[in-house]
Parts: structure tokens; C-alpha cells; sequence
């Protein structure tokens, strides 16, 4: 079966992220295109995992926790 894909535009991106984009694929011998698909689909696969893992333990809880205590835990983690 072939994959579906898409085209993404992505617009004013800063010149360094272009010019570090571009150092990374040299280095590993691929185009700066094929660098930005791998990274996007590691970054998404990667937070899809870390979901499907939060989804797991809190179907696992005895009582949820409110809105209010995960902001809490957000901001207190930040600081």
C-alpha cells in the first residue's frame, strides 16, 4: 500500500534554523527536505508514544486529577 503525503508551506522561517537545517542534512548525506520530514515525523511519533503513555496511566487512576491540580503541577515544575 503507498503512503498518502502531503505539501506543507512553511513560511518565514528564521535564516539560522535554514542554515542549521541544511549543516545537519550535509553531515547526514541527505536533502534538507528529507532532514525536515524526518524530524517532523520523529517529533510527532515521539508525542503520540509519550499521549498513548498518559492515556494508559490514567486509565489506571482511581480519581483523576482536576484541571486545576495539573495546572498546579505544570506551574510548580516550571519554576
Amino acid at each position: 500500500m503507498a503512503k498518502s503525503s502531503a505539501t506543507l508551506t512553511i513560511r518565514n522561517v528564521p535564516l539560522r534554523v535554514v542554515r542549521n537545517l541544511k549543516s545537519i542534512a550535509k553531515r547526514r548525506h541527505r536533502s534538507m527536505e528529507q532532514e525536515v520530514r524526518d524530524l517532523l515525523e520523529e517529533y510527532v511519533g515521539e508525542r503520540a508514544a509519550v499521549l498513548r503513555q498518559v492515556e494508559g496511566s490514567w486509565e489506571a487512576q482511581a480519581r483523576r486529577p482536576s484541571a486545576a491540580e495539573v495546572e498546579k503541577w505544570i506551574s510548580s515544575g516550571r519554576r
